[in-house]
């Protein structure tokens, strides 16, 4: 698999491109969500949208199955009343005459590979029972035959969460990605409102390219470094009493196998978990917590891969050496200016510490120094490296403050470097100069 750069796109790239840009131009403030519903399709993971009516969702779902030029679309509004036959087909009355129970699946659920189904929480169980198995396993158990289900992609859509239900609760959890809908909030975006495009989309992916992107997403490995940082997500839920299925734990870790795919990678990097706080929570109100939790881990990793670039722990420990030393070095060096009586010992020993803790501080100043002036000029155009990193990313600004702020920890580790020389030498670093004002 080849790494790919901002200049040398891959064809499912551009095609994920167009599919976004198409769908932003007829829903409006939906941007997030449809980089979501690219990934979860390209994943094969089932999405949930929960929101009020009138929020275009089952016409989102549509649009996304367009973009496949899918003859094969399944949409359908459950109720309380809504029986198997509605959803799985009707019984076969030739095959009841043999005793064979076989439903005729064509044009239903089990035949689909894009579907839609509103108000999902208001099945009942017949129709829970078999929905289950089509969408983890993609199977339908059409009487005494276990039929495997061409199903790609399922969107559902709810007004409102599952009530404390045990088959509800299971049906619920096969549904990786979640997403609260709401109105339109912006002046803009009712003005546009009134004229967006409304014909049908042209088709822009084939079926192949899921199967190749998951595919790909097989050979893709994950290291380390990522399963412990998914770990520590996983006990920071825990200890705030946030317990999420084995599942959904592994299936989070293949939707980061196929963004890696999809951006041309052999391993996954911090850059592909960046969806996660959508496959975390079970209640909308949750999501601030999982952001939380998720950026506190996802920032300090990003901290960990830059520490060749900006290698901030290191030079945060010189920092502090020389910081709980700066007493006892300033002392001496005061007393050999009024003359003060020394013995021959602490001399030498004082006198080799500050030789070397002027040595250490200005090459250690210098080298962050140069280090920050690089990263100033990578922040100039942030944007396309972000993007070269995830082309899903929508708001980019909130990922290049990130880099902002890891280069104003790096000044301040500088200026400490620079107080502290200028304490034990009353100067300062020769060739350490910085603005500190950019």
């Amino acid at each position: 698999m080849r790494q790919t750069t901002m200049n040398t796109t891959t064809p499912i790239q551009r095609k994920m491109d167009q599919a976004i840009e198409l769908l932003e131009r007829r829903f409006l403030e939906r941007s997030e969500l449809i980089r979501l519903l690219m990934l979860g399709m390209m994943s094969g993971e089932n999405a949930l949208l929960i929101g009020p009516p009138g929020t275009a969702k089952s016409q989102l779902a549509r649009s996304v199955a367009q973009l496949f030029g899918s003859e094969h679309w399944f949409e359908y509004l459950l109720t309380r009343f809504t029986t198997p036959d509605e959803i799985f087909g009707p019984v076969s009355l030739q095959q009841l005459k043999l005793d064979h129970y076989v439903r005729k699946t064509e044009g239903y659920l089990p035949n689909a590979q894009f579907a839609f189904l509103d108000e999902i929480f208001k099945a009942n169980s017949a129709i829970l029972n078999a929905l289950l198995s089509i969408l983890n396993e993609r199977l339908y158990f059409n009487g005494r035959e276990r039929e495997e289900v061409p199903l790609q992609f399922l969107m559902a859509a709810s007004n409102e969460l599952p009530e404390d239900d045990e088959q509800l609760s299971a049906l619920y959890d096969r549904f990786l990605f979640r997403y609260e809908v709401h109105y339109l909030q912006q002046a803009s975006s009712y003005e546009r409102m009134f004229s967006l495009p409304s014909g049908p989309l042209p088709v822009v992916f084939s079926l192949y390219d899921m199967k190749d992107i998951q595919a790909a997403a097989k050979q893709v490995t994950i290291p380390e470094a990522l399963i412990y940082f998914l770990y520590r997500i996983k006990q920071d839920m825990e200890a705030k009493d946030y317990v999420l299925s084995d599942r959904r734990w592994s299936k989070i870790a293949g939707v980061w196998r196929t963004s890696a795919a999809l951006h041309g990678r052999e391993q996954v990097t911090i850059w592909d978990t960046v969806f996660t706080p959508h496959m975390l929570w079970d209640l909308p109100e949750d999501l601030p917590v999982m952001r939380e939790l998720f950026e506190q881990q996802f920032t300090q990793m990003l901290k960990t891969e830059l520490e060749n670039e900006l290698p901030l722990q290191r030079l945060q420990q010189t920092a502090d050496k020389w910081k709980e030393k700066e007493s006892e070095l300033h002392a001496f060096q005061f007393k050999k200016e009024v003359g003060a009586k020394l013995g021959k010992e602490a001399v030498e020993r004082n006198g080799q510490l500050l030789e070397a803790c002027r040595a250490e501080l200005e090459e250690t100043a210098k080298d962050l120094r140069n280090r920050l002036i690089q990263w100033e000029k990578r922040e100039h155009d942030l944007g396309a490296y972000v993007l070269e990193k995830n082309r899903l990313i929508h708001n980019v600004e909130k990922y290049t403050v990130k880099y902002s702020y890891l280069r104003i920890e790096g000044e301040r580790i500088l200026q400490q470097l620079q107080k502290t020389y200028r304490t034990i030498f009353d100067k300062d670093i020769a060739g350490a100069e910085y603005d500190f004002t950019l």
